[in-house]
């Protein structure tokens, strides 16, 4: 049996955070029923690569809707009307869960905010996931992940490194916030359900803003700034923590490496046969490594130069 199997969604949301965290909870079992705008529907209905039939015909459905409404169930409401309203009350008060990722304060004109939810079903769990959370001067602003990949301070962490070609601000390739943010959602939403079924027997609310997520997913690098005054720095595809982690040049291709420890550092310098390396007083230990990543990394490049990519992968 799945492990949340009999656990009724009512999905509200929209685009990418919200559904994001209501597929996951269907992966694990959940019954979910996510509500549209009669004639539109969800946004990403709009967005991304049509899919195609089994004769390679395209259908109405988008590669975006398909990655974020896996194992829903989907019907049209119309909440601007009070008879869509009321439509959204009887789900949710056979639901233990809502999520929604209107703007602040947008559901609460409708009567379908938690506090007139929790009235008609006191075990609803309703988690509002927003751009800078449902109160403070940001509140009533929408947000895309791009806004969160720059305030957060991601963007100043990815790409090329400063004084390079093509250096300054990059994203991801993908909607990290919205992901994150769903993440952060579906976990509040079961630890939520985990005390209300075992704890206090009432539901709970969960403010969830998407710059929040993604500060607190900032933290590994961030804390340097914390405990030692030290901004975090571009630096491509190198690591800042650990070293060697980067891509280097083989005979015929490219290979990355990843040495996470001092260990694996000691048998990577065999697999080189450059195993003197390991016992160098520059390069013993991982911060040793980081400090004079400037030394060792071309030492590194000009052994893995000599051999083809399938020769240093086995």
């Amino acid at each position: 049996m799945s492990s949340l199997s009999g656990v009724r969604v009512l999905d509200l949301s929209r685009v990418f955070s919200g559904p994001w965290a209501a597929q996951m909870l269907a992966d694990f079992g959940a019954d979910v029923v996510k509500v549209e705008r009669p004639g539109r529907g969800d946004d990403v209905r709009q967005q991304g690569l049509r899919a195609r039939d089994a004769e390679g015909r395209e259908t109405r459905e988008t590669s975006s809707f398909l990655a974020m409404n896996r194992g829903k169930r989907s019907i049209t409401i119309d909440i601007a009307q009070p008879a869509g309203q009321d439509l959204v009350r009887q789900l949710a008060e056979g639901s233990d869960i809502v999520i929604e990722n209107f703007k602040a304060g947008d559901l609460a004109r409708y009567g379908l905010d938690y506090e007139s939810l929790r009235r008609i079903n006191p075990r609803l769990v309703y988690c509002s996931i927003s751009g800078f959370g449902q109160t403070g001067p940001y509140s009533h602003l929408p947000g895309y992940d791009l806004v969160f990949q720059a305030m957060s301070g991601l963007m100043s962490l990815t790409g090329v490194p400063e004084g390079q070609p093509g250096a300054g601000p990059q994203r991801t390739g993908y909607p990290i916030s919205d992901t994150t943010a769903g993440f952060y959602a579906s976990i509040g939403i079961l630890a939520a359900l985990h005390h209300r079924d075992t704890v206090s027997g009432t539901g709970q609310y969960i403010d969830l803003a998407m710059l929040d997520a993604q500060v607190a997913a900032m933290s590994s690098m961030a804390m340097s700034y914390v405990v030692a005054g030290e901004m975090p720095q571009r630096v491509g595809i190198r690591s800042q923590l650990t070293c060697p982690y980067q891509d280097f040049d083989c005979a015929d291709g490219q290979i990355v490496v990843a040495v996470g420890n001092d260990p694996q550092f000691a048998t990577f310098c065999r697999v080189l046969g450059r195993p003197e390396l390991a016992e160098d007083e520059r390069y013993r230990t991982n911060p040793l490594r980081v400090k004079h990543k400037g030394e060792l990394t071309p030492v590194l490049a000009a052994v893995l130069r000599q051999r083809p990519v399938a020769e240093w992968q086995r």
